[in-house]
């Protein structure tokens, strides 16, 4: 999902700050293609011309989300109503930089030797993380609401629909919000440089 107003970044929209020297989209995007075999899709809203620039010459596909001042639900909504028929989808961020390729495997294949039927969100103590793995019999659930779609909310009232995978990786659990959070980000990915 690459929509959000980015309101916590002040002037700048977080998805085109510069990450590895390409904007942190780019690299979230190239990240999802060198882990999954099928269709990317990428959801946009705010700034939609910027991010397809940021993004040209990707195999991926735009999904526009008009209602995207409206949340990330909308988004998730946008995505799913547009994305091509799958046994499973992954419904990630734009702003999950720290998340590499290996990463994302892992959660597949975790999910995959779970129960396939459930709603898989990686989980750390008491903390939710994303991307999470949505099956295809799922889908049609997750847009029932048309007031509140997406994941949250329905496994919030469903439980028993979702189950929690255990992933020690932190990239799942951080994503980039604010200057701060940007700054943190990259003092971290400088110090792993030099090690």
């Amino acid at each position: 999902m690459a929509a959000g107003l980015s309101r916590r970044m002040e002037a700048q929209n977080k998805l085109l700050l510069p990450v590895g020297g390409k904007p942190m989209i780019r690299h979230v995007v190239e990240t999802y293609l060198a882990a999954v075999d099928g269709q990317v899709c990428v959801v946009t809203g705010f700034e939609a011309d910027r991010i397809k620039v940021a993004l040209a010459g990707l195999p991926i596909q735009f999904v526009r989300n008009a209602e995207y001042e409206a949340g990330q639900p909308f988004s998730v909504r946008a995505g799913l109503l547009e994305a091509p028929d799958a046994q499973h989808h992954l419904i990630g961020l734009g702003d999950q930089p720290q998340l590499t390729a290996d990463d994302l495997r892992a959660l597949i294949a975790a999910h995959l030797a779970a129960d396939v039927q459930k709603i898989s969100i990686p989980f750390q103590d008491s903390t939710r993380g994303n991307p999470i793995v949505v099956p295809c019999a799922m889908r049609a659930r997750l847009l029932v609401n048309q007031a509140n779609p997406g994941c949250g909310n329905l496994t919030r009232a469903n439980p028993e629909l979702a189950q929690h995978i255990p992933m020690p990786q932190p990239g799942f659990f951080n994503d980039i919000d604010t200057p701060a959070a940007f700054t943190a980000f990259e003092q971290m990915t400088s110090q792993r440089a030099m090690t």
